[in-house]
Parts: structure tokens; C-alpha cells; sequence
């Protein structure tokens, strides 16, 4: 074969490989974006809820990004820049996530131990993204004085859908939470 037909062969091929890839990423004639999720260990699955479905709410919708007890305990009462958004995803133990990818259904009696023993709270988005859970008010929280973790424990291994206040530093995601101050202590 000579070189100018083995050149018009890999062309050939080289095109039908982009068509198949082109065709791949679309509906009806319409690009769509190809979803990839970093999810560890997607075959383990929540025990309640999906994406599109949560299972319960969480937090409350805040008029303002920071509470005044959070604002008052700010450096130069100024806190982190923050977001008030509202996001889907599965509570998970954020300690066994990133050192077992333990998450699901499958992990519930073990993260439930890991929540009640004071390990980190997380939310697992669709795409594999974590936000670490926190309660909102700095005081209440920083007293003892907030029943996130009991709520968080009640819904592990459930997709939920929390509304709070997303802050990004270095990459690492928090999501602080409110209305879940004990009543006695506001």
C-alpha cells in the first residue's frame, strides 16, 4: 500500500472515530455535555432519597449569608466571603469517605458510629464534590449548643437537599447550616 493511501485510510478512520465520539454526545441533534461524577465507590448507593428525589430538607434559608454571632466572632468582624445556596446530596461521615470511600446504604452503621463519636459531617453531590456540614451560628456552635449532628445522624446514608452558606478555601468546601440552635440557648 502506498504511503499516500495508508495517510488517506488513517484519515478515513480518524474521521469516523470523531463522528462516533460527536454522535456519542448528542440527543436529537443537541450537544450534550458528557456528565462525569469523581464519586468514590458509586455502586454504594444511599439508602433513601436520589438526586432528582431528595429525601428530606435540611437548614433553613437565611435572609443574610452570616449570623450576628458569627459576624461578631469574625476577625475585624469580618468572616470569609459566603454564599447562601442550596445543594443536593448524601450525608455521609466525611472521615470514612476520604480514607475508605465508604459512603451508601453499606456504610450506615459505621458512619453512624463515626457521626455520634464527633467525626466530620459531609454532603456527597452527584458529582463527587464535599462539603463539609457545619452549623451556622458561631457561638451556639462552638458551645455545644446545636443539633446538626443529631439531624445529620437521623438522614446518614439519605440524599437531602441543605440550604446554607457555601465558603471555598484552598478547595476545601463547607457548608454552614442554620436552625438547628437548641431553643434554650437563643
Amino acid at each position: 500500500m502506498s504511503r499516500r493511501k495508508q495517510w488517506t485510510a488513517i484519515l478515513v478512520a480518524a474521521f469516523l472515530v470523531l463522528t462516533v465520539v460527536v454522535a456519542a454526545q448528542t440527543e436529537g441533534g443537541k450537544r450534550v455535555a458528557k456528565r462525569v461524577s469523581k464519586m468514590l465507590n458509586p455502586d454504594w448507593t444511599p439508602e433513601k432519597g436520589t438526586y432528582d428525589q431528595p429525601a428530606a430538607t435540611l437548614g433553613e434559608k437565611p435572609a443574610q449569608p452570616w449570623t450576628e454571632t458569627t459576624i461578631n466572632s469574625g476577625v475585624n468582624k469580618q468572616p470569609l466571603k459566603g454564599e447562601i445556596v442550596t445543594v443536593t446530596g448524601e450525608v455521609i461521615d466525611f472521615s470514612c469517605y476520604l480514607q475508605l470511600g465508604k459512603h451508601g446504604a453499606k456504610h450506615k452503621d459505621c458512619g453512624i458510629k463515626c457521626l455520634r463519636a464527633g467525626q466530620p459531617i459531609a454532603l456527597l453531590t452527584q458529582d463527587g464534590s464535599v462539603y463539609v456540614l457545619m452549623e451556622e451560628e458561631h457561638d451556639p456552635r462552638r458551645d455545644g449548643k446545636t443539633s446538626l449532628r443529631d439531624a445529620a445522624i437521623e438522614h446518614f446514608a439519605q440524599v437531602v437537599q441543605v440550604t446554607g452558606t457555601r465558603t471555598t478555601v484552598d478547595g476545601q468546601k463547607a457548608l454552614y447550616v442554620q436552625g438547628f440552635v437548641s431553643p434554650q440557648s437563643r
